[in-house]
């Protein structure tokens, strides 16, 4: 099955924003990127705001697919213990996205695109509430997750691959002791 132009242009802007950066991100860099018209683009995307929101969702799609497979069921029926070991497995697995932070930051001063991105990461909120020890393994858990992540997109020396696997076990291992019952 061919993917939709959508689609395809939704990759493509993602590949110029890895790029470039979110200010190099114009209707235009995604039509040429992607290989179509800026008409044909516009079709989809009206608006460099729609073309924004559509990667927001887009993205955190993505991430939503990966998470459900992880788990095995949907986000909102998985334990919160479930969802972060889920969000190790598969966060600590995937490199860094420069886009994703870049949509994040871009978030910050767009409710709607924020919300976006807050749907997603409110089914992986740890649960905070106490102060048992498992509960605390999964905050930090979840804390670390996302510097690792960070850290990587923000472009910080990459770390040695034996290192980043040991990272990767240790922060699997806070899950998994956390959700051990």
């Amino acid at each position: 099955m061919r993917p939709s132009s959508k689609n395809l242009i939704l990759d493509a802007a993602v590949r110029v924003t890895e790029r470039e950066g979110i200010t190099g991100l114009t209707l235009e860099s995604a039509a040429e990127e992607a290989g179509v018209t800026k008409g044909g683009l516009m079709y989809h995307f009206r608006t460099r705001d729609d073309l924004l929101l559509a990667i927001q969702r887009h993205l955190t799609a993505a991430w939503e697919e990966r998470l459900v497979a992880e788990v095995g069921k949907p986000l909102q029926d998985a334990a919160p213990r479930e969802l972060t070991a889920a969000y190790a497995r598969v966060g600590t697995e995937l490199g860094a996205s420069k886009a994703e932070l870049a949509f994040m930051i871009e978030s910050v001063n767009h409710p709607e695109l924020a919300r976006v991105w807050t749907d997603l990461m409110g089914h992986l909120d740890a649960p905070t509430r106490s102060s048992d020890p498992q509960d605390v393994d999964l905050l930090l858990a979840r804390l670390a997750i996302d510097g690792l992540w960070l850290y990587e997109a923000t472009g910080g020396a990459p770390l040695p691959g034996p290192v980043r696997e040991a990272v990767r076990r240790r922060l699997l291992a806070l899950t998994e002791s956390a959700t051990a019952d």
